[in-house]
């Protein structure tokens, strides 16, 4: 079993930035990718961003050029740089570590709420 959680969530103004933590041990020896969800009020849930095991990086084309994910391996965590917010990307950001070797689990973190305001 893969244990998640987030961390860095918050509020900020339009335009400003914020860092999402991911740390879930065992994900990198495990072969699994991890995986970065939102859901805002709503609205269904929306895959954001994604990080596979040789490190190829993939995002979903409203956040490409101001979102980085990025993978520290030794520290099993992975870290969403959030850049040029809008109001838009308010949500619950959930972080999700699947397709690992032998294992069809999904196992999910509680969740990071993310505000932005006008």
């Amino acid at each position: 079993r893969i244990l998640v959680a987030e961390s860095g969530g918050g509020s900020v103004q339009a335009g400003g930035s914020l860092t999402l933590s991911c740390t879930a041990p065992g994900f990198t020896g495990n072969g699994c990718s991890l995986h970065w969800y939102r859901q805002a009020a709503g609205k269904q849930r929306e895959w954001v961003s994604s990080v596979d095991p040789p490190g190829d990086t993939f995002y979903v084309d409203s956040v490409k050029g101001r979102f980085t994910i990025s993978s520290d391996k030794a520290k099993d965590t992975v870290t969403l740089q959030m850049n040029s917010l809008k109001p838009e990307d308010t949500a619950m950001y959930t972080c999700a570590v699947l397709y690992c070797y032998n294992d069809a689990t999904t196992y999910w973190g509680q969740g990071t709420q993310v505000t932005v305001s006008s």
